[in-house]
């Protein structure tokens, strides 16, 4: 499966990168924000994101909008900070599947990866 990491933290992304590899998921594309990941969309083609929401040059929130505006239907988890439950709904509302709030263990983004899966190939 192809995942695309977006984080403008290239530690935070060597962190999800691990987990992913711990899971079994080798295909794994990095962006450091919302234009670098615009800008791989159509090479990469990813089947998952995991997506910043605070970011320079494009936010997390502005990328998913763009992304589900131009028909991507991949499952997005945004990976974030931003723990206030009105900022999770306006994330679910532009398109999230799923929200995981950082610091998170592997254990949680794991648990995430596989709801958000499993909900959407049930759909």
């Amino acid at each position: 499966m192809k995942v695309l990491l977006v984080d403008d933290s290239k530690t935070m992304r060597n962190i999800q990168k691990g987990i992913l590899a711990q899971l079994g998921y080798s295909q794994i594309e990095e962006a450091a924000d919302g234009l670098d990941a615009l800008s791989k969309l159509g090479a990469f083609s990813p089947e998952l994101l995991l997506v910043d929401w605070n970011m320079p040059n494009m936010d997390g929130l502005t990328f998913v909008k763009k992304y589900r505006a131009s028909g991507g239907a991949s499952p997005i988890i945004m990976v974030t900070t931003e723990a206030e439950k009105v900022r999770v709904v306006e994330a679910i509302k532009a398109g999230v599947n799923n929200y995981v709030v950082k610091p998170f263990t592997p254990d949680v983004l794991a648990e995430r990866i596989k709801e958000t899966l499993a909900r959407v190939t049930a759909a």
